[in-house]
C-alpha cells in the first residue's frame, strides 16, 4: 500500500507541481540511454507510472513501447492517451503482463512504497525477460547531503520521514534475492522550480509530496519563512533560475 492515498485532490496536485519539467531532465536521458540501449521494437515497463510524465518522455526520448502501471485511478487517469503507452491498473508485487514480456523496469521514486520489496523483486523477474535491466530513480537514506536536496533543504525535518525509506542495501538485498545483481548506482541532477515558484506552490507541493506530508504545520511554517527570506536575499534574478536535485540512478540486472 503507497504512503499517500493518491485520490482525485492528491493527483491533480503531484501533476501540476511533482512532474519534473522536461527540459530538467537532460541527465536523466542520457543516464537511462546508458543502461537501457533502447532499440526499436522495446518494451519498457513503468513501474507505479504515477501520472505518466516518464512514460511518455521514455516514447519522445527513445521511441520504445510503455506499458505504465499504477494502482491509482486517479494517476491513471492522468496519463496523457497517446500510441506507444499501454496504461494498466496494477502494482510491483502484482503486474498484469506475461512472464518474459518486457525488456526493461523502470520505477520512479516508488521504492518507499512497496511494502515488500522481495516480493516486488520477484514479480519484476517474472515478467523481464533475462537480461533486461531495472533502473530505479531514487533516493536513499544517508546518502545525500544539504547541497543537493532542494527544495526539501527548506524543510529538514523531512529527514524524519525519509530516514524510513529503503536503503540502497536493503534494495539490492531483496532483489538480489530474486536473482538480480547491481550493476551500478550513481547521482544524477535534475533541474527543478526555481525559489520563487517553489515559495508559491509549497502548499500544493505538501498536499502531494510523501515526505512534506510528514511535517506539522509549525514545522511546515517554519520551512516557508526560511524560503521565504532565502527568496528575498537571493533577489528577483537568481530567486527566478531554476535550481537542481540529484536522485540516484539504481541499475540492477
Amino acid at each position: 500500500m503507497a504512503r499517500i492515498s493518491y485520490d482525485d485532490q492528491t493527483a491533480a496536485a503531484y501533476k501540476s507541481v511533482r512532474e519534473v519539467p522536461r527540459a530538467g531532465l537532460a541527465e536523466w536521458r542520457e543516464a537511462v540511454r546508458q543502461h537501457l540501449e533502447p532499440a526499436p521494437g522495446m518494451t519498457v515497463l513503468d513501474i507505479g507510472a504515477g501520472t505518466g510524465a516518464f512514460a511518455a518522455a521514455f516514447g519522445d526520448w527513445f521511441g520504445v513501447s510503455v506499458v505504465a502501471v499504477e494502482p491509482s485511478a486517479a494517476m491513471r487517469a492522468l496519463i496523457p492517451p497517446r500510441p506507444g503507452i499501454k496504461v494498466l491498473a496494477g502494482d510491483a508485487c502484482d503486474i498484469p503482463l506475461p512472464a518474459d514480456s518486457a525488456d526493461a523496469a523502470w520505477l520512479s521514486l516508488v521504492i518507499h512504497h512497496i511494502p515488500d520489496l522481495a516480493a516486488a523483486a520477484r514479480e519484476i523477474r517474472r515478467v523481464l525477460r533475462p537480461g533486461a535491466p531495472v533502473l530505479i530513480r531514487q533516493g536513499y537514506p544517508g546518502r545525500s547531503d544539504a547541497a543537493h536536496t532542494f527544495p526539501w533543504e527548506f524543510f529538514p525535518e523531512t529527514a524524519r520521514a525519509a530516514s524510513t525509506f529503503p536503503s540502497l542495501e536493503q534494495v539490492c538485498q531483496a532483489f538480489l534475492t530474486a536473482g538480480f545483481r547491481r550493476d551500478s548506482v550513481e547521482q544524477v541532477p535534475e533541474t527543478l522550480l526555481s525559489l520563487t515558484e517553489f515559495l508559491g506552490r509549497a502548499d500544493t507541493f505538501r498536499r502531494s509530496d510523501t515526505i512534506m506530508r510528514g511535517l506539522t504545520d509549525a514545522e511546515f511554517l517554519r520551512g516557508k519563512e526560511r524560503l521565504r527570506r532565502a527568496v528575498q536575499q537571493a533577489g528577483r534574478a537568481h530567486s527566478e533560475e531554476p535550481r537542481a536535485n540529484w536522485l540516484e540512478l539504481l541499475v540492477l540486472r
